[in-house]
């Protein structure tokens, strides 16, 4: 077993198989585990919000997944992972609380599901798997070695995708 590296909010790391990534707390957030089957390369970001353009002060680039993606995208590939070769899995985009009023827009967690999709689709790197909306929370862990992304929640039990 190799070494298990935690990711922490707004945050990305990558890792080199055996070693595993995790984090823990994704409400509203998205976890998103990208690798490369051949060299076993592979990142996790934790992003917060869908667009950096939206927000002032948007210098943490892994807190978006505009922004966060293409950044994980970029430092696997100077770890000899291949863009070409890249899938993913993705976990998380609850809604933690409730929402109220009359327009009901669409909630944050739903907001980053959809721009962490819009830019895989853009960088064309295929979602082999998903675990994401309802109303809990998740902690993963990511291995590059076969791909596992494993999910817990409490009171769901554990699940493998």
């Amino acid at each position: 077993m190799g070494e298990l590296i935690k990711v922490g909010m707004a945050d990305l790391k990558v890792c080199i198989s055996p070693d595993s990534i995790t984090t823990l707390g994704l409400g509203s957030c998205v976890g998103i585990a990208i690798r490369d089957p051949i060299t076993k390369v592979g990142g996790l970001a934790h992003i917060m919000l869908p667009d950096s353009t939206q927000i002032r002060n948007s210098t943490n680039i892994p807190k978006f997944a505009d922004t966060g993606i293409a950044e994980l995208v970029r430092q696997m590939s100077l770890k000899g992972a291949s863009p070409y070769r890249m899938v993913a899995k993705i976990a998380g985009g609850a809604q933690m609380f409730a929402v109220t009023g009359k327009n009901n827009l669409v909630t944050v967690g739903d907001r980053n599901v959809e721009a962490t999709k819009k830019k895989l689709r853009e960088l064309h790197i295929p979602i082999l798997a998903e675990d994401t909306g309802l109303n809990y929370g998740r902690t993963v862990v990511f291995f590059p070695e076969n791909g596992d992304f494993l999910i817990k929640a409490v009171g769901k039990g554990e699940v493998i995708i």
